[in-house]
């Protein structure tokens, strides 16, 4: 199996190549340079390979949630390149990949991403029989102070900049239920086809047109005098 998969819905840039079992990434922190690294990223990364495009068996992208214009051009890179081989795509939580940077023995996570304004993106997730990772409940785009996690439980592993997001609100309000927090993980492409490759195995592929983002947030568009008022209501 041949599976190309792009990360751009935070300030890191990704892609990745698995060629049958066999994973090549491009990663780098590169904020506002997505559009200009993803392509040329993935070209070098199948010509490494040696591998052509119309090879592939789909497209991995992460949907979201995080930066719009950055779950944007995700979408529209893989459903571009997918339209053009006929190939189907499967898309990913980007929350449930930023999860897999989590210890592999932690068997519940949180994940979380700063969404700005006072608010984080936000999910549990639950580690079943199969040490798979799988989602408690809903994403959620919400204030740290409101997160909820079980009053009883504790090993939560805690991933993701929401944890420095707000002067550490959430990794402070947890701590007594964290077992271990890394407040700088980042999602990456090499995760999405952690979860794309079972995925497209058990025939989960989707038609390009038929993949929607995740915003979480209904007003994707705030004006700056609506992102002020939002900022000092939550002070």
């Amino acid at each position: 199996m041949k599976l190309l998969a792009f990360e751009t819905a935070t300030e890191a840039c990704s892609v990745a190549l698995y060629v049958d079992g066999q994973v090549l990434e491009r990663f780098e922190v590169a904020p506002r340079r997505h559009a200009e690294l993803s392509l040329p990223w993935a070209e070098q990364l199948l010509a490494e390979a040696g591998i052509r495009r119309s090879q592939l068996d789909g497209i991995a992208l992460s949907r979201g949630p995080g930066a719009f214009t950055g779950v944007r051009l995700a979408i529209a890179i893989a459903q571009g390149i997918a339209l053009a081989l006929d190939r189907p795509l499967l898309p990913v939580s980007t929350l449930q990949t930023l999860a897999m940077r989590a210890p592999q023995t932690a068997p519940q996570v949180l994940a979380s991403i700063d969404a700005r304004m006072g608010e984080i993106y936000a999910a549990r997730f639950v580690r079943d029989a199969a040490g798979e990772l799988q989602l408690q409940g809903s994403e959620v785009v919400i204030a740290p102070d409101a997160v909820e996690l079980p009053a009883d439980g504790s090993g939560w592993a805690g991933v993701g900049t929401g944890f420095g997001a707000v002067d550490g609100v959430l990794a402070a309000r947890f701590q007594s239920q964290l077992s271990s927090v890394d407040a700088q993980a980042l999602p990456s492409a090499s995760d999405v086809l952690k979860i794309a490759v079972p995925a497209m195995l058990r025939g989960e592929g989707i038609a390009p047109e038929l993949v929607q983002p995740a915003y979480l947030r209904d007003n994707v568009a705030l004006t700056l005098v609506e992102q002020q008022a939002l900022r000092d209501s939550k002070r």
